[in-house]
């Protein structure tokens, strides 16, 4: 039987746990909502980099390296690329618990789940990336000064 319920599988909600995840979610969507701000941001900035950079340019004077604004607007974009799916999947964990906690679905109640897994997951992966790059360079620092 494959939809057999096993004991480990059976889990009950108290009245209490479903407070705190309805809590959780509106916490979730109110951090993933400043995170889109945020994105939207980074995305304004990497647009006007170059025109800022130019402005500065003509206050300093000293140049500036040539290339500088293209590569701040591409950096700043890929940023803002690169943080929209964690708080996407955030913000998707936030709607669809409050919606399978209003409906009693568990379907919904379990992608909402899915979502949160693959926010942390994402989150964890990226950790793992920037922790590496961080022992790239320190290494390098090291073998320079060495």
């Amino acid at each position: 039987m494959q939809n057999a319920i096993t004991e480990l599988e059976q889990l009950t909600l108290t009245s209490s746990a479903k407070r705190f995840l309805k809590e959780t979610a509106k916490w979730c969507k109110f951090l993933s909502i400043l995170g889109f701000v945020g994105i939207g941001l980074m995305l304004i900035f990497s647009i006007f980099t170059g025109t800022m950079i130019g402005i500065l340019q003509n206050t300093v004077s000293q140049p500036l390296p040539k290339g500088l604004a293209i590569t701040s607007s591409i950096t700043y974009l890929l940023i803002a690329i690169i943080y929209f799916f964690p708080m996407y999947y955030l913000f998707q964990f936030s709607n669809r618990m409050k919606k399978a906690l209003l409906m009693k679905n568990d379907e919904t109640f379990e992608k909402a789940f899915e979502m949160l897994k693959s926010h942390y997951k994402y989150i964890g992966v990226l950790t793992i990336i920037t922790m590496s790059l961080y022992l790239f360079f320190i290494v390098i620092m090291l073998m320079k000064v060495l």
